[in-house]
């Protein structure tokens, strides 16, 4: 099966490189290719077509803030708009380095949905206050702080559609 963007295509090694790199992308080219038992320039071709294709958007460190000594809280934020604004509005929250993501969402009404992060609540509140409620078209903000983590990862090639057992 292929996938396409922009008339680039990947295939079935590039979708095994990829898984690799997800699950370790400090591997070099070689052992990519062990694995793969393909040649480490084929790897290092494909990875350079998938980066110029967009398909590779960014390598990135995951880190541990608790162990890092930044016990920082989560919150998921609800925020409904005025639609005319609902666009400028996620835009400016991009901007703001506590957001982590922000996404709209249609159900009964467009709302702005988003994930940011504090220090603790007092520091959540005063951004929320601060920053989030004066821009123009917020009608209503709901907040909901994260107690639990049950599962935290990003999207994966080798992810399947169905529940594990």
């Amino acid at each position: 099966m292929k996938s396409k963007s922009q008339g680039a295509t990947t295939d079935e090694l590039d979708r095994q490189i990829l898984n690799l790199l997800q699950k370790d992308a400090k591997q070099t080219y070689s052992e990519i290719g062990n694995k793969l038992n393909v040649a480490h320039s084929t790897v290092y071709d494909r990875i350079q077509k998938m980066e110029q294709s967009g398909f590779i958007t960014k390598y990135e460190a995951m880190l541990d803030a608790e162990k890092l000594g930044l016990p920082l809280i989560t919150a998921q934020m609800t925020i409904t708009t005025d639609p005319k604004e609902t666009e400028n509005i996620a835009r400016k929250m991009t901007k703001f380095g506590q957001v982590l993501e922000v996404a709209t969402s249609f159900s009964e009404e467009l709302v702005i949905v988003a994930k940011v992060v504090a220090r603790d609540q007092a520091e959540l509140h005063s951004f929320i206050a601060g920053a989030i409620a004066p821009l123009q078209g917020v009608l209503r903000i709901r907040t909901a702080i994260v107690t639990k983590k049950y599962k935290d990862e990003r999207f994966s090639i080798g992810l399947e559609m169905k529940p594990s057992k």
